[in-house]
């Protein structure tokens, strides 16, 4: 189907969307109920003992129903946060505004700015396939560099030592007071 003749309103559009995240995001934060609950007991364990989890957790409880509206307006921490807000046991009176609004950001975005480079990539295969498919290889490879350009960040952040306390500028201790 091409999708420039079909004249779907943006509305119809955007509540699809808006329901498939919605029914994503919920079911990610109770699988993160459950996985809490049994955790100690099945392979949950190692992902909610991971760096990322573990961030995602502590920020939540710090910050609350605004990260997991904020999470939508990001790639790939948005499941994370769903799954950490379910383990954390956020209460849903809680839950469920900031995932509304979150998936509202999330629907709208990919209503115009997804929906159109959909588009665009048809124009594009229609008119010059050799260049289209230049393109997808060329955004999988800056993709593929990003992961793992990120992948040795981390690496690298886990394996330096500590800096001793003597080393550190006298302005950036905690215990300093002016």
């Amino acid at each position: 189907m091409d999708p420039r003749t079909w004249d779907a309103p943006w509305a119809v559009i955007f509540g699809a969307l808006w329901v498939i995240v919605m029914l994503r995001a919920n079911a990610t934060y109770w699988l993160g109920r459950l996985a809490a609950r049994g955790a100690e007991s099945t392979r949950a364990r190692r992902v909610m003992a991971s760096p990322g989890y573990r961030t995602a957790a502590d920020r939540l409880n710090r910050w609350g129903a605004p990260v997991v509206t904020l999470s939508f307006l990001t790639v790939g921490v948005q499941t994370v946060v769903n799954v950490a807000a379910g383990a954390t046991r956020m209460p849903l009176r809680r839950y469920l505004p900031a995932v509304a609004l979150g998936c509202v950001a999330w629907a709208a975005i990919y209503g115009t700015v997804g929906f159109f480079s959909v588009e665009a990539l048809v124009v594009v295969w229609e008119r010059a396939p050799v260049l289209a498919v230049a393109l997808g290889v060329s955004l999988v490879g800056a993709f593929a560099a990003f992961v793992v350009w990120r992948v040795k960040d981390a690496r690298a952040g886990r394996v330096r030592p500590p800096v001793p306390a003597d080393d550190v500028p006298a302005g950036s201790r905690g215990t300093d007071r002016h």
